[in-house]
């Protein structure tokens, strides 16, 4: 019997080396990013006092609407969440984050969103 590792376990474990070494703080705060097979979310922590400064998220109706996305999972919805949390984030008077992958790939959805977030505004 062949004993398949989960990608999910896999991703999780990476997650968890990296955050060893990232760490947001209020002046810097980490720029974080989940994606699931139907929606993305970024959200800005600060993870010294432990909360979300701001956040975006295909979930948000408006969001889609406004911006005419056919899909809430496809590069086009990643670059509008990018876009979105920058501009959040620039109305708390940030503009320099550190970015956690969350343990994805640096590619498609999750490269879409931190260059967004890069045009909008935010240093990486």
């Amino acid at each position: 019997m062949i004993n398949k590792p989960s990608r999910k376990v896999a991703r999780q474990k990476r997650h968890y080396k990296m955050r060893r070494y990232l760490s947001g703080t209020a002046v810097r705060p980490r720029l974080t990013v989940f994606k699931s097979n139907k929606y993305i979310y970024a959200q800005l922590i600060d993870d010294v006092a432990g909360r979300t400064l701001a956040s975006a998220s295909t979930m948000d109706a408006t969001l889609v609407k406004d911006n005419g996305l056919k899909s809430t999972s496809n590069v086009d919805a990643a670059k509008v969440v990018g876009e979105q949390v920058a501009k959040k984030a620039q109305a708390l008077g940030i503009d320099t984050i550190v970015f956690d992958r969350s343990g994805y790939i640096y590619h498609g959805k999750i490269k879409a969103l931190a260059d967004a977030a890069r045009e909008a505004g935010l240093k990486f």
